[in-house]
């Protein structure tokens, strides 16, 4: 196999480290052990497929060798055998390749999920409570915590924007592809003709930050405090629990209103404020870089679609991989895996493609562009 050598440095690594997190040693020291546990469950993974590779190679290696058995009924059950082995070979390999792909630093980490209602009016409003709902419908299938931050309603029960921590296990890597413009189409309660409306609302998806990637000076930030409104029972309007802090160099303004107590409304603003800084210095990172990154979320207009949700067709469309489900009542309802298990396998396989492509030959000369490109 093509990646034997590195799986076989990354199944002694395993072997190392399990070693470790048996030592007294390492057990006593708090800090070493949690760093080995760490890099230990990192790899379970993978060597656990490598196993697997191994075992079924080596059955097909015996199986092989039957082949030529003197026994024309052992070659038959060699042959049956063989047949079965080399698919499941094939599969692992894949998913091997898939599991040696560079992790994305940030799939471990909760996220800062954002909605906002775009073009359509009170519809859009509707419809981004809607959505809003069905990540927490499905954040609950996946045994996360959601906590809004901070939330506007519309007049007919709708948002104008909401803005939420997501935390779990592996709620980045999973959330990530949400990110952009999600379009509507169906007739909106407040239609009288029944005709079908399209609408749209935003979706931003951000890794929080943690303070030792992003650290806040304390001059920076200006931190004001106002009474909250709507929901809370009879500390409404009557305590400066809500908070509002302003980055000062950025003018970055986050408010949170959601908790009774200011303490708690001030933690939940600056997760916030961390995670959006966070998110603009890797945007600086990635254009010192050269890399070419699109906007997030656009501006909200019907045309940047990446999704469509078409309620009189109970059809949903994901327009970046082609994907079409006509089982939109169920996702709306938060059952979102085979969405997300589709633009997690489409992504992989063009990471694939990237990790496995041939370099460019190298060429003398003035660059040239092939037929149909334009220089960048």
């Amino acid at each position: 196999m093509q990646y034997a050598r590195k799986l076989e440095e990354i199944e002694a690594r395993f072997e190392h480290l399990s070693g470790q997190m048996a030592d007294p040693e390492v057990i006593s020291d708090t800090g070493a052990y949690r760093k080995a546990a760490k890099a230990h469950s990192e790899l379970a993974e993978i060597v656990a497929r490598y196993r697997q590779w191994k075992k079924a190679a080596a059955h097909a290696d015996e199986a092989r060798l039957m082949l030529d058995d003197a026994d024309p009924e052992m070659r038959r059950m060699a042959a049956d055998e063989l047949e079965r082995l080399e698919p499941e070979l094939a599969r692992l390999e894949e998913g091997l390749k898939v599991l040696l792909l560079p992790k994305d630093p940030h799939d471990e980490k909760n996220v800062v999920i954002e909605i906002r209602a775009g073009t359509g009016g009170d519809e859009a409003t509707l419809f981004a409570a809607e959505i809003f709902r069905m990540y927490t419908r499905y954040a609950e299938s996946q045994g996360w915590k959601v906590e809004i931050s901070s939330v506007s309603d519309s007049a007919i029960g709708g948002y104008k924007e909401i803005i939420a921590l997501i935390s779990g296990h592996q709620v980045y890597s999973k959330m990530k592809y949400e990110s952009g413009v999600h379009r509507v189409q169906r007739v909106p309660v407040t239609e009288q003709q029944g005709r079908v409306h399209t609408s749209a609302i935003t979706v931003a998806v951000l890794p929080e930050a943690d303070e030792v990637e992003v650290q806040i000076d304390p001059k920076d930030i200006r931190i004001d405090t106002f009474c909250s409104s709507g929901p809370g029972g009879q500390s409404v309007n009557t305590t400066y629990s809500a908070v509002r802090i302003t980055h000062l160099p950025t003018n970055l303004v986050v408010s949170c209103q959601d908790e009774k107590s200011q303490i708690k409304n001030r933690a939940k603003a600056l997760r916030v404020l961390r995670s959006r800084l966070y998110e603009i210095e890797l945007e600086k990172q990635h254009a010192q870089i050269g890399a070419e990154r699109r906007s997030m979320v656009g501006t909200g207009d019907r045309s940047e679609k990446i999704r469509t949700y078409n309620f009189p067709q109970n059809r949903l469309t994901d327009h970046r991989i082609g994907l079409t489900l006509y089982q939109l009542d169920m996702i709306m309802d938060g059952r979102l895996d085979a969405v997300i298990d589709a633009l997690t396998t489409y992504y992989q396989a063009e990471r694939l493609k990237q990790e496995t492509a041939p370099p460019p030959p190298p060429h003398d000369g003035p660059d040239r562009n092939p037929p149909g490109l334009q220089p960048a």
